[in-house]
Order: C-alpha cells, then sequence, then structure tokens
C-alpha cells in the first residue's frame, strides 16, 4: 500500500506487462517509425544516464519544442522518471515568450525537432540558463547548425547502456512543468507531480472518462507541448494501448485519414479545427475512417455540427470535455448515461454540446458574485471553481503569498458555466468573453456552435461591440464555406426560435480567417482589438 505513485510505476508495468504494444509515429528523419514500449522505455534508460553524464540534479528542468513522436515520448519518461521535470514549451508562441517562458523555468537543457533549428538559433544568444542544445535527429542532425554545444540526439543517447539505474524518486516531486498560453500578461508555469501525473492518468482511463483499454489503438491529435497530451502517453501505457502519433502532421487531414486507416486507430483526441481538417479531407476525398469508434474533443466548445458529421456519415460517437492547464488538464467528460436514451433527438443534442460530468478526482461547482454556491438546475449561470487531486495549488516561481485557492481549496477557472440537475456542466463563457447585455449574459459559445451549423459557415466567432443602450451586443464573424456566400439576412434569421429573441446578433461580418491561439483556441483578444470600432447598424 506504501508504493509510491510514480511516473517511474506507470514505466515499469507498461514496460513488463505491455512491452510488445505498439508505439508508431511520424518523423522528420525517419518517416513512418515502429517501435514497442519496450524499446521507448529502454531508450529512455540511454537518456537518463546521458543526462546524468551532463551534470543535472534532481529537480533541474529539461526544455522541450517538439512534436508528437517517439523520441518526444521517451523524454516523457527519461526525463521524470530520472528525477528531472520535463518541461514541454508550444513552438507556436512569440519569440519573446519562449524567451520568457524558459528564462523563468531556467531550464538547463533544450531538445528541440529540426525544424524549429532556425527558430532556435534566433533566440539561443538570449537564453543564458542553457547549456546543452540537442537536436532531435539521428547523427549530422546539427553538421549545420550555428548554435554551439549543440549534438543530435541519436548520438547523445547511442553510447548508453539501456540497464540505467533509476533513482526513487519521492512522488510528491516535480514531473513536468506546462505554462499557460499568457493570453495575458506572462504565462504561468504549472507544476505537475508525479502522484498528480498517476492519478490523472488513472482516472482518464475510466469508462466514463477516454474508456482506454488494450483493445484501443489511440492517436493523441493534441500536441505533447500542450498539457501532457491531455495526459495520453501515460494513460495509453497504463492500458497498454497501441498508440500513434502523427508528429509534425497533426493538422493534416490526408495524414490522420490515412494513419486512422492503416494503424487501425479506434479512439483519437484533439481540439475541433483538428476535427474540421479531417472531415473536410473526408468529404472531398470520399474516404472513410472505418476503424474509428470514438473521439474526446476539448480545448474549445465543440459545435454541433462536427458531432453529427462524424456520428451520422462515419458512426463516430464524440465526448465533449473540459479541462486547463492548471487542471492537468481532466476536469469532466460528456459520456452519455442510462437517463439520455429515453430523450428526444433535440434534448440529446442540447445534452452532448455539454461538456459534461466531473470524474473522480476533480469536483466542480458554480458560485455567484457573492461567493455562494448556486442551484445545479441547468439555468443559473456562475463562476466556475474547482478542486481535486491534479489541480494546481500554484504556479511556479509564484510569491507564496499570492492565493491561488480559496479558503476551502478551490480554484476559480476564469469560465462561466451552468450546472445540470445531473451534474452536466456546460461551459456559456471565459468570464472575460461574456457578454452582457441591458445587465443579462449572452453565451457566445451557444451563438458560435448554432452558427456552425448552418450550411454557408465554415467557422464561427462572437464578441461583444459597444451598444448605446443595452452596453453591448453580440456581432457574428464567420468565415464562408468554400465556395459560399453568406446572406446576413438569412444566418440571422437562422437563430431565430433557437434562442431568445434579445440573444441574436446584431450583425455579421465575413472575414477569410478568424486568428487562433497558439493552442488553437479562438483568439477572442485579436478579434476585440481588430473589431474595437465596430459600428453595429441602425442601433435600437
Amino acid at each position: 500500500m506504501a508504493l509510491p505513485l510514480t511516473i517511474n510505476e506507470i514505466m515499469y508495468f507498461a514496460g513488463r506487462h505491455h512491452g510488445g504494444s505498439e508505439v508508431v509515429s511520424i518523423t522528420a528523419d525517419e518517416g513512418l517509425h515502429r517501435s514497442t514500449y519496450a524499446e521507448v522505455f529502454g531508450r529512455a534508460s540511454q537518456l537518463a544516464g546521458a543526462l546524468a553524464a551532463l551534470g543535472l540534479e534532481p529537480g533541474d528542468r529539461v526544455a522541450t519544442l517538439a512534436w508528437n513522436d517517439h523520441r518526444h515520448l521517451e523524454l516523457y519518461y527519461g526525463v521524470s522518471c530520472a528525477g528531472y521535470v520535463l518541461h514541454t514549451i508550444n513552438p507556436r508562441l512569440f519569440a519573446d515568450h519562449l524567451v520568457y517562458i524558459m528564462s523563468h523555468a531556467e531550464d538547463r537543457v533544450l531538445f528541440f525537432d529540426p525544424m524549429f533549428m532556425p527558430l532556435v538559433e534566433a533566440i539561443a544568444d538570449k537564453l543564458p540558463t542553457i547549456e546543452h542544445f540537442v537536436v532531435l535527429s539521428g547523427a549530422g542532425g546539427a553538421s549545420e547548425s550555428k548554435l554551439e554545444s549543440v549534438r543530435c540526439y541519436e548520438e547523445l543517447i547511442g553510447e548508453r547502456n539501456t540497464d540505467y539505474a533509476w533513482p526513487d524518486v519521492d512522488e510528491d516531486s516535480a514531473s513536468v512543468l506546462c505554462y499557460t498560453s499568457g493570453t495575458t500578461g506572462h504565462p504561468k508555469g504549472v507544476l505537475y507531480s508525479h502522484r498528480s501525473t498517476v492519478l490523472h492518468a488513472y482516472a482518464s482511463i475510466m469508462p466514463d472518462a477516454m474508456g482506454l483499454s488494450k483493445r484501443d489503438v489511440a492517436l493523441p491529435v493534441v500536441p505533447m507541448f500542450h498539457v501532457n497530451a491531455w495526459g495520453m502517453p501515460y494513460a495509453c501505457a497504463i492500458a497498454g494501448a497501441k498508440i500513434v502519433m502523427a508528429g509534425p502532421k497533426m493538422a493534416d487531414g490526408e495524414t490522420l485519414q490515412r494513419l486512422i486507416e492503416d494503424e487501425g486507430v479506434t479512439i483519437a483526441a484533439g481540439v475541433p479545427t483538428v476535427w474540421l481538417a479531417l472531415l473536410t479531407y473526408l468529404r472531398e476525398s470520399g474516404k472513410t475512417v472505418p476503424s474509428l469508434e470514438r473521439t474526446i474533443v476539448g480545448g474549445a466548445a465543440c459545435p454541433l455540427s462536427i458531432m453529427r458529421e462524424f456520428e451520422d456519415e462515419h458512426g463516430v460517437s464524440t465526448r465533449h470535455a473540459w479541462g486547463m492547464t492548471e487542471t492537468s488538464p481532466l476536469g469532466t467528460v460528456n459520456t452519455p448515461v442510462r437517463s439520455s436514451e429515453d430523450l428526444s433527438e433535440t434534448e440529446r443534442d442540447q445534452l452532448r454540446v455539454k461538456q459534461g460530468r466531473a470524474v473522480f478526482g476533480a469536483d466542480i461547482k458554480i458560485v455567484g458574485e457573492a461567493g455562494s454556491e448556486l442551484a445545479w438546475d441547468g439555468e443559473a449561470f456562475g463562476d466556475l471553481k474547482i478542486r481535486g487531486f491534479w489541480v494546481c495549488d500554484g504556479y511556479f516561481g509564484q510569491d507564496d503569498s499570492v492565493a491561488t485557492l480559496d479558503a476551502e481549496g478551490w480554484f476559480s477557472t476564469g469560465d462561466v458555466a451552468t450546472i445540470d440537475a445531473d451534474g452536466f456542466m456546460k461551459i456559456t463563457d471565459r468570464t472575460k468573453d461574456v457578454i452582457k447585455s441591458g445587465g443579462e449574459w449572452i453565451s457566445s459559445i451557444e451563438l458560435e456552435n448554432l452558427a456552425m451549423g448552418h450550411p454557408d459557415v465554415a467557422e464561427a466567432a462572437v464578441i461583444g461591440v459597444a451598444h448605446a443602450k443595452w452596453g453591448e451586443r453580440p456581432l457574428l464573424i464567420v468565415v464562408p464555406e468554400q465556395g459560399k456566400d453568406v446572406d446576413k439576412g438569412a444566418l440571422l434569421g437562422w437563430f431565430k426560435g433557437r434562442v431568445a429573441d434579445w440573444w441574436i446578433p446584431n450583425d455579421v461580418a465575413t472575414v477569410e480567417e478568424i486568428p487562433h491561439t497558439a493552442t488553437g483556441k479562438i483568439s477572442k483578444l485579436t478579434l476585440r482589438e481588430q473589431f474595437k470600432d465596430y459600428r453595429l447598424p441602425a442601433e435600437s
């Protein structure tokens, strides 16, 4: 009973019981690469020995700028299981953010994919704590680099044995460091412990979460630099599921379809924009995803149109999920319950666009302006709070006097939500994005989801713009489907009868592209800046 909850135990168990399960990935230098968990853990042992030889001490941070592939998976285990802290970084961030994050974390080693060589060369002189640069490639991958103290991954680990003596790691010690996207102010670092990571992975495989088993073939399309790929590198190892990784091709519909068909993928996880790309390719090519059974969608609200197309055209069920960097990220998953079988199609649609019920280990509640808990009636809007085994209680390097949790240990998520009588939570907005018209809240997310159901709309966003009488009113911003023209009147009429009349946007703006953050979410901050001088027609 006293066995520590560490990632090391995941590695030991998976290597012993699931060592032959496949690890398939696309890499820049090897093309489609095949290995097994046993081989991954053997190479992780070589990596750990190499890091020790570089002089790293327990708790030192090791950074990565990398896509999903077997080498990154080796880093997941080789770094954390050796007592160091894996610091995964989003390469899509602005250079200034990258410099800030690596400097703030005081990273000592940086591993990066070959495609990021120009980026790393451009900022290297601004990274005084980085002592070693390692390009994730075979021999010769760094031959033309301008960096000092750079070497290739295969050369680094190739001289090492696979019998590294793994240390006894404290379950409460840090295992992984992830920074928030920093949409307001500097990014903040969230440390995950070995204990929290194991508990999170254990919860993820449960039937009402991802429902992972050894029979599954999993495709994490969510990047490994984004909240540990939602914990799938650990959860898949626990379950023994074959894992398939798309490398730098994660947003390419053709590549995803081919991997799903060729490798027999049964479960895939990613943000809505990824599934839009896949579904568009399937429509245009006439191809299918015959083995795919279910998708987990998070990171942003999933439009009902995506869920319907997956189910109606491909027999794939979609499970909505919610979480954030500070929650490791699993918070809720929308898995159907027995009572939903008796609902009408309209009622089932209303249910499945919700973000779902809390999983054990992550409790939720909504509170009003006075801080008191609100009723679970599906109507009351409130600030969403969460607490649990894998919810952070502070930020890396933060002043201890700054409280991250309230007096009862609840973390304020910054989301506005409702919870119904069955515990199904629905995000209605971010606190900073909610539209307040005449003192009443309007959900931009619900309007966006409805707009996405219109046949002429490829993507939609809703923001509040100034209004003389009501304070602010919704503006619908859309990207038309290819070859389609959007009729404003018809599109606004689409909302009639689907929402209250006073929720219907006052106008429609057509754009070629909607801006997204580095993690694939719609950038409302950019849109508000873009449309800050927008004037609604015939205000009333």
